[in-house]
């Protein structure tokens, strides 16, 4: 990875969000403060952010967000994420909330009806890499098909201040194939938790020996032949939802949204977050605020 002087961080909104409030919920700690609001799902956030500035140190910072559960891929297959409950009750409230404690700190929220906070991610991370590092914070393995020379991905593992930080190179060593590549690995396997079931039949042992050898999904067609009677049946049944699976597990790199490194300088002003943590009634939250040490 290329040294440069500025790091930008892009914040993935919801899965700090959700890992946050779903650690607490279990045992029913909601931390409803004196308006009745649960914060337990923002006090984890912020948590994580803070921890991960003061652990990664970077001068920019930007946080992205979903934006409801309609987007383009949705309407391409109508069962897309369809497994998903309703979003719980207590969290609800905490969807604004947690936006306006990311404000506090002057960086931007940053999120566009139609597109997954991915695509924004995505398009962020691919228009800002020339400028400057970027590290992408998140629990979520999808965003490692955006891994490039100066895209990593942090990748939350359990509690607070544990990462696995992934490069281009990290990737290879543990897949055998190209960032790009998990594109197609996504098609081949489909993907339980967004619902969309690729080809049936076809696993990840499979699906990563076919591109191993054959580099795509073209070129597995190109050679179909040469497959296994067994995997030949199963992709010519499912050709139709190889190629949708495909498309759904792309992110999209080119969606409507920016965010220039003038926007997102990280220069926390310590008063102003502070006055917004006493309104909200996020207590205990000074510890993780001294240790950063981007302060004015």
């Amino acid at each position: 990875m290329n040294e440069k002087e500025s790091k930008l961080l892009l914040v993935d909104g919801m899965a700090l969000l959700f890992r946050a409030y779903f650690a607490t919920a279990v045992t029913g700690q909601f931390m409803i403060n004196s308006k009745g609001v649960p914060t337990n799902g923002v006090y984890g956030f912020v948590k994580h952010f803070l921890t991960a500035v003061n652990h990664f140190q970077p001068t920019h910072v930007a946080v992205c967000w979903d934006m409801g559960s309609k987007t383009f891929r949705t309407d391409m297959y109508d069962g897309y994420k369809s497994n998903r409950p309703e979003a719980p009750i207590e969290l609800v409230p905490q969807f604004d909330l947690v936006k306006e404690v990311v404000e506090c700190f002057d960086i931007p929220n940053i999120g566009l009806q139609g597109y997954e906070a991915d695509d924004c991610i995505g398009t962020i991370a691919k228009a800002m890499k020339h400028e400057t590092e970027v590290m992408i914070l998140t629990g979520d393995q999808d965003i490692l098909q955006l891994l490039e020379d100066d895209i990593s991905v942090i990748l939350l593992k359990k509690g607070f201040g544990n990462y696995f930080v992934h490069t281009q190179h990290t990737f290879f060593e543990e897949k055998g194939i190209t960032p790009k590549q998990m594109i197609d690995l996504k098609a081949f396997m489909g993907d339980t938790s967004d619902n969309y079931p690729g080809v049936k039949g076809i696993g990840e042992k499979t699906a990563l020996k076919l591109l191993q050898t054959y580099e795509h999904i073209e070129g597995v067609l190109e050679n179909i032949e040469q497959l296994t009677k067994g995997q030949k049946t199963k992709i010519e049944q499912d050709l139709d939802m190889l190629h949708l699976s495909r498309q759904l597990a792309e992110i999209k790199c080119d969606v409507p949204v920016t965010c220039s490194l003038s926007d997102s300088i990280f220069n926390m002003n310590i008063d102003k977050v502070m006055k917004k943590f006493t309104e909200v009634e996020l207590r205990g939250m000074s510890k993780f605020l001294s240790n950063s040490k981007v302060i004015v």
